[in-house]
């Protein structure tokens, strides 16, 4: 009986991994649009990324990269409003001029996170 008990746990711990697994691949997908999408965040235009082709000219912003160790927070209030690190940035606030939305800004934050 305990041995079933184990196994129906261990069952359940694995469905929520994988789903979660899924769940964020999605968000990372998501994320991954808005960067290259012209109208939405449209990131390629001033930005190359570390390991990633990207189809745009990305020659004013700085190169993104290891983005992966940057804290989830300190990426999304740079994308929110880079004037509160950085008050000469030529970045736009996309969230507080209400360009992105809070779940585009947590999607696009899945995507840098993948940039090594």
């Amino acid at each position: 009986m305990k041995l079933i008990k184990n196994i129906l746990m261990a069952s359940a711990v694995t469905g929520v991994l994988v789903s979660s697994t899924f769940a964020n691949a999605d968000l990372v997908a998501k994320g991954e649009k808005i960067f290259n999408t012209k109208n939405l965040g449209n990131c390629l235009a001033c930005h190359a990324v570390n390991g990633k082709n990207i189809d745009g000219p990305g020659s004013m912003g700085p190169k993104l990269q290891y983005l992966s160790a940057w804290p989830e927070q300190a990426l999304y209030d740079k994308i929110y409003d880079p004037y509160t690190t950085n008050p000469i940035s030529q970045m736009p606030a996309f969230g507080k001029n209400g360009w992105l939305s809070d779940s585009e800004i947590k999607a696009l934050v899945a995507y840098l996170k993948t940039i090594n």
